[in-house]
């Protein structure tokens, strides 16, 4: 039976997949709050808000399965309204709609105003740049564009997200202002495509002029780049990674594949050669970089001699970090109209010999810095170990350096130098000094 509440509503935000919808739940949560709402993230509410991900299959598939036990609740009386928003209910409104119709409402991904309006909130402009931030609080997404102008056939991001647009980055330096008085102290740039930022604002690439000003932050240690397209990359800001401390020797570049016939099939404007030239680069101006990427195998006509090429490639380029995942067929992309020859039994054994690969190299790679000393900042204490990361690794999809709790005490997000004393795979076991 229905319950029904008494006094303020308490509104839950849920979020799902990537770190752009992290930071897009927080906008939304800070303009609740704002407006004098109760509200929590991924906690129990009166009204449930799922920020949704459309991206490839698995992503669809969570953020459905998360509606449906929401509509769940909602049925049992457990919870009073359910509104669903972001990636899935842009990209399939009508579908969603049809197929589970006891939603109260579904919302794109530019709707902000809307659904406030509809939580009994307005929303305030003079709050632009405010988060109620979702991470620790030592670090926070910084997001410098939505959408996206690349035509990478395989994507359906640009139908989602809508095109490019950048945040100047007057706007941008205050936001990071107001995150390092709350003690934000590690910034991690996101967007669809660092690459392309400014194009349209100031009619060059101006990823380096952005991070020339964000380095004047007080308080902001740490500045990490993440999703930066191949094509096009802006070389000034290799410099900048050299030359500037608070810098992060650190890069997240999507490559995708490497052989270039199936390169240029998925619209990457790029070959093998250029890709090897890049990375060149990249080692040449800063021989201290971590370089991450993600790959996809199992895309249309990706046969056992591509996918060795790829292979043969990720065991020559020893990636630092390295993400694999497969092709996943999305309707209305340009990749649509191609057969989906690989099966997908196929697919997930190419992943499996992919990160297999990796696994090997990340462990040759950790056991070199046995008996060197990093600077870590520490994220949270589990169990026996302090865990912590070195400025080569993004929290959550990268390595860790854990530091035994029995004998030593950390302070949460602070950071630490720490003497490795062994290495596994994907983690480094250390001591402080």
């Amino acid at each position: 039976m229905r319950t029904k509440s008494v006094g303020k509503k308490k509104i839950n935000v849920v979020t799902l997949g990537c770190s752009k919808n992290v930071y897009d739940s927080e906008v939304l949560m800070s303009q609740l709050k704002a407006n004098g709402k109760e509200v929590v993230h991924e906690d129990r509410g009166d009204i449930v808000v799922i920020n949704t991900c459309g991206f490839i299959d698995n992503a669809k598939e969570e953020s459905i399965n998360t509606i449906l036990d929401y509509v769940d609740a909602k049925n049992r009386g457990e919870v009073e309204k359910v509104f669903v928003t972001g990636c899935l209910s842009e990209r399939y409104k009508p579908d969603l709609i049809k197929e589970i119709p006891d939603v109260d409402q579904y919302f794109g991904t530019r709707d902000l105003p809307v659904l406030l309006k509809h939580l009994g909130a307005d929303y305030k402009h003079e709050l632009v740049g405010e988060r109620l931030t979702t991470t620790p609080k030592h670090y926070a997404y910084l997001k410098i564009s939505e959408g996206c102008d690349r035509p990478c056939s395989f994507c359906a991001i640009p139908l989602m997200r809508g095109g490019h647009i950048s945040t100047p980055i007057e706007k941008l330096v205050s936001e990071a202002q107001k995150l390092a008085k709350k003690g934000t102290k590690e910034l991690i740039l996101i967007a669809q495509d660092l690459t392309y930022y400014g194009l349209d604002l100031y009619k060059k690439r101006a990823l380096g002029d952005l991070l020339k000003e964000l380095v004047k932050v007080e308080g902001v240690e740490w500045i990490r780049l993440h999703y930066a397209f191949p094509s096009g990359f802006p070389e000034d800001v290799l410099d900048i990674i050299r030359e500037e401390p608070k810098v992060c020797n650190y890069i997240d570049i999507p490559l995708q594949h490497i052989n270039s016939d199936l390169l240029k099939s998925m619209k990457r404007g790029t070959t093998h050669e250029k890709t090897d030239a890049l990375l060149g680069k990249f080692r040449e101006k800063v021989p201290d970089m971590a370089i991450r990427t993600t790959l996809i195998v199992g895309y249309p006509g990706e046969t056992e001699e591509r996918f060795q090429e790829l292979k043969d490639w990720v065991r020559e380029q020893k990636f630092d970090r390295l993400g694999c995942f497969t092709y996943s067929h999305e309707e209305n992309t340009t990749a649509h109209v191609l057969e989906d020859d690989i099966p997908q039994e196929v697919k997930e054994a190419r992943v499996e010999e992919i990160m297999e690969l990796q696994s090997q190299i990340s462990w040759e790679k950790n056991q070199e810095k046995i008996g060197k000393v990093f600077r870590c900042i520490f994220d949270r204490k589990e169990g026996n170990y302090f865990i912590g990361r070195t400025e080569y690794d993004s929290p959550d999809v990268d390595n860790t350096v854990l530091v035994s709790a029995e004998d030593t005490y950390i302070s949460i997000g602070e950071f630490a130098d720490v003497k490795i004393t062994s290495a596994e795979e994907f983690d480094l076991y250390g001591e402080l000094v």
